[in-house]
């Protein structure tokens, strides 16, 4: 009996730790002042925090990286930020740094992550197929599939709620190369995004893209055009952390 019954004490232990274990929120919470947005996207273990004012068709920052949750506060290590970069601050002051915040989550959100606590109101639900923290890992060019492994430079796809972001930056070198944002539905293989910000192209703000997209073993498959017209077939996979 005792075998049975370490292996029975070994599951229930299982069972509780895996139970106690934070659960990792997939959710948008936004706040507007005077027009400015802000938007603060959660999902796999990732946070990105935008500032953007839609009606002038300005972008102001992104930044972001991985977050745990601690009952009311939130611990946040940055992996990128334009302004920080931009100003050429020393990387050793925030890349890789680790920032705790206020995160008290209810109806709405109250939190300090801006520089003083504010009350953020939360995003609409959406088709959730999408949910998750995606990288490109492959890329059509002269009609073959090109892979592109993990490495430094990395452009991700951070999609929760009804929102999508994509952000291109380098891990270790604190580059910044891009951003941008906006609203996104996927019903019936197609994929539509409205923008709300783009640090390429201020006059992309607005546009609405629809893209031909599909989930082939876990993968999710993207073609269409890009926002310069030109011609993509893009393959992307969940970040493995």
């Amino acid at each position: 009996m005792m075998p049975i019954m370490n292996i029975l004490f070994s599951f229930l232990t299982l069972l509780l730790f895996k139970t106690n274990k934070p659960a990792t929120p997939a959710e948008v919470w936004q706040i507007n002042n005077g027009g400015v947005e802000q938007v603060l996207v959660l999902v796999g273990g990732y946070l990105s925090h935008s500032t953007f004012d839609v009606a002038n068709k300005k972008w102001v920052n992104t930044r972001g990286g991985t977050f745990v949750q601690k009952g009311k506060t939130i611990e946040v290590t940055w992996q990128y930020d334009y302004l920080k970069t931009n100003e050429k601050l020393p990387l050793g002051e925030w890349l890789g740094k680790t920032e705790t915040f206020s995160f008290n989550a209810g109806k709405e959100l109250l939190t300090n992550i801006n520089g003083k606590e504010n009350n953020w109101k939360k995003a609409p639900a959406a088709n959730g197929s999408l949910t998750g923290v995606w990288r490109i890992t492959g890329r059509k060019q002269n009609g073959e599939i090109s892979e592109i492994p993990l490495r430094d430079r990395r452009t991700l796809k951070i999609m929760a709620g009804n929102r999508f972001q994509w952000v291109a930056f380098n891990l270790k070198t604190g580059e910044f190369a891009g951003t941008g944002g906006g609203y996104y539905t996927f019903d019936n293989g197609v994929y539509t995004e409205k923008i709300d910000f783009f640090s390429r192209n201020a006059e992309r703000v607005g546009a609405e893209l629809k893209f031909e997209g599909k989930i082939v073993d876990g993968k999710w498959h993207h073609s269409g055009n890009s926002s310069s017209g030109e011609p993509i077939f893009e393959i992307w996979s969940k970040l493995e952390q």
